[in-house]
């Protein structure tokens, strides 16, 4: 049966977790996404899943931290906003590596301001957008989510 899009009603096909037009969820989880909960990790040096606790993650990066809440298999996986910049991009040296076709190579940039963080989009082809909102630049708030080609992450901070 196929799927229509709660956010912009593109009729998808059979088995779609997310939508073709827009990268919107429309899987179960979408229908109950307070059953689910996920657990998060971070990659260490030797290429191992190392469970943590996501307020030391977010105290170890000055207050605020992002976590992948969809796309590409790394569910839970997060980072620490260390320093004043944080690249994303499919770039293989970025500080916030997403390999897939939807991610341009320098998609974006995170940027510390203060005691503020300011996401910039670096002219992506899929644009970046936070809250469902296409964006050139946006101070974050904690709880905004960010899409990033097929990827959702979670910008928290404390």
């Amino acid at each position: 049966m196929a799927r229509n899009c709660p956010e912009c009603g593109f009729q998808n096909a059979d088995g779609a977790n997310f939508c073709q037009r827009c990268g919107a969820s429309i899987g179960p989880e979408a229908e109950h996404p307070e059953s689910s909960s996920t657990a998060t990790y971070r990659i260490d040096e030797t290429g191992e899943l190392v469970p943590v606790e996501i307020e030391d993650v977010v105290a170890q990066g000055g207050g605020a931290a992002l976590v992948v809440r969809a796309g590409g298999g790394r569910v839970g996986e997060s980072f620490a906003l260390e320093g004043d910049r944080m690249t994303i991009g499919r770039r293989p040296d970025s500080d916030v590596f997403l390999d897939d076709v939807t991610v341009s190579r320098d998609h974006a940039l995170i940027v510390r301001r203060g005691d503020e963080f300011h996401l910039d989009d670096l002219g992506s082809l899929n644009g970046t957008y936070v809250n469902r909102r296409r964006i050139e630049t946006h101070h974050l708030a904690d709880g905004d989510e960010l899409q990033v080609g097929k990827y959702k992450l979670t910008f928290l901070s404390r």
